[in-house]
């Protein structure tokens, strides 16, 4: 209803210009005139005057698993972005963006040996449809926005990045939302509210409601070890958010989440974080989180809920490091208790936790220790930064079900992230390579459905950025 609302006003703001019907002997004007308007108090001046942003992508993945051909994929794409002048303070924004498959691996294809589908170059694409390979594009940002002071309100579907509900990591588009979202921010404090009913998350081109968005991606085993089977069976009319950072302390942040999704679970977050300086370069971060189930956890069925009322979860988390240069080292550790399993819907955005390495997550776990050692360098003459990561995790065995959600061994992780930013002629690109290797550490017993697309793997990306 919103996204059409949205279009009746643009149209209505078209057609305070030109008429629609055309004469066969006129030239085409249905984009309007192409000059400036001087007149600066019109609303067509204000959209006129207003910015538009381009984004071009090359992304190509490949994955090699133990036991397994090599998969591959070459996604390209493009959008734009359109936000205008403000009229009394408020804007309009909107954006969209196409993918396409350019040449892949029949991604169509389960595996003969785990009966899954491609977790990762699928992801490139639209996972509800691994045949589609052209018809790849979405409606991304469509709000009106107010901004005054320290104050902007933001109605419509729109990015965010919050510690639950984010952007997400490594594909060609990011998880969208829709709702209310308000900012008040000045120099020491930033408050944060929201409520949002409707999600695109990433890898997908529709958008679903928010019990609908939940059981999109794997939807792993209940407490038994029986699937799951709350994909399209969760209630839910929403999600409220509300959030601070808080600057009380000299050169430190504090944050303060809480996340009620109406019908299902509720998730608080506190965390400190110091940051160095060039005197003091040491730094810390401590977090918590913890989560209680709402009423029976989206569904009466104990078979078909999404967070089962017999259960909570506790996570403890740290981190200490040192900025020494042009290099920032830090030691990391991650403590999801036996209480039960960390859950937040793989749909809605990645782990907060300072553990997390790109290309896997540790949600749906329950009696996790992880330990991450980080490397990140900045050239100090030259336009590229190296991310480095080395991780252990540990799991409970895979059939314990009741903390183990997908079935997934403990493991080491090895993660590069390199990056180029191009500058004279070039600039405005920028390239990424991305490998990891994820080694079993955890007994798979030799079933492949616990190691294709899991562990015993490779994984690299080679990406390209333009933005103008």
């Amino acid at each position: 209803m919103l996204a059409r609302l949205f279009t009746i006003a643009l149209l209505l703001c078209a057609l305070t210009g030109y008429a629609q019907h055309q004469e066969l002997t006129e030239d085409p004007k249905l984009w309007g005139k192409s000059g400036k308007q001087l007149d600066s108090s019109s609303l067509l001046y204000r959209f006129q005057m207003g910015n538009i942003h381009g984004h071009l992508r090359s992304f190509f993945s490949s994955n090699f698993n133990k036991n397994s051909d090599v998969d591959y994929a070459q996604a390209i794409g493009g959008g734009i972005q359109f936000i205008s002048k403000p009229v009394y303070d408020v804007k309009v924004g909107v954006s969209g963006f196409f993918v396409y498959d350019a040449f892949s691996s029949d991604l169509t294809k389960v595996h003969p040996l785990s009966g899954t589908l491609n977790r990762y170059e699928l992801g490139l694409f639209d996972l509800t449809d691994p045949a589609n390979k052209t018809d790849i594009d979405r409606l991304e940002e469509l709000y009106l926005q107010y901004q005054k002071n320290k104050i902007t309100i933001t109605v419509g579907k729109q990015l965010l990045n919050t510690p639950f509900i984010n952007l997400q990591d490594g594909r060609m588009r990011p998880t969208e939302v829709q709702g209310f979202w308000l900012q008040h921010k000045n120099k020491e404090t930033k408050w944060y509210a929201g409520w949002l009913n409707r999600f695109s998350p990433r890898s997908t081109v529709a958008w679903y409601k928010t019990g609908e968005s939940i059981g999109l991606y794997s939807v792993g085993v209940n407490l038994d070890g029986t699937k799951s089977g709350y994909k399209n069976e969760l209630e839910s009319r929403g999600v409220a958010l509300i959030g601070a950072e808080l600057g009380v302390l000299k050169n430190h942040k504090i944050q303060l989440w809480n996340q009620f999704v109406e019908n299902m679970f509720n998730t608080s977050m506190v965390q400190i974080d110091k940051t160095p300086t060039q005197k003091k370069p040491f730094y810390y971060g401590l977090q918590l989180i913890t989560q209680t189930v709402v009423n029976k956890g989206g569904n009466n069925d104990a078979a078909k809920t999404y967070f089962n009322p017999d259960q909570s979860s506790l996570v403890i988390g740290a981190r200490l490091g040192k900025k020494a240069g042009a290099w920032d080292y830090s030691l990391n550790y991650t403590r999801i208790t036996k209480k039960g399993r960390y859950l937040m819907p793989r749909e809605w955005g990645r782990d907060p936790f300072y553990t997390f390495l790109m290309g896997e997550r540790n949600e749906g776990m329950g009696d996790v220790s992880a330990y991450v050692v980080k490397a990140k360098y900045t050239a100090p003459k030259l336009p590229i930064t190296l991310n480095m990561g080395a991780g252990y995790y540990s799991l409970p065995d895979i059939t314990n079900y009741a903390l183990n959600k997908y079935s997934f061994p403990s493991y080491m992780q090895y993660n590069i992230d390199v990056r180029y930013a191009f500058t004279g002629f070039w600039k405005g690109w920028e390239a990424q390579l991305i490998y990891f290797y994820k080694d079993a550490t955890g007994n798979t017993y030799n079933n492949p459905k616990y190691y294709i697309n899991k562990v015993d793997m490779a994984h690299f990306n080679f990406i390209l950025n333009f933005h103008f």
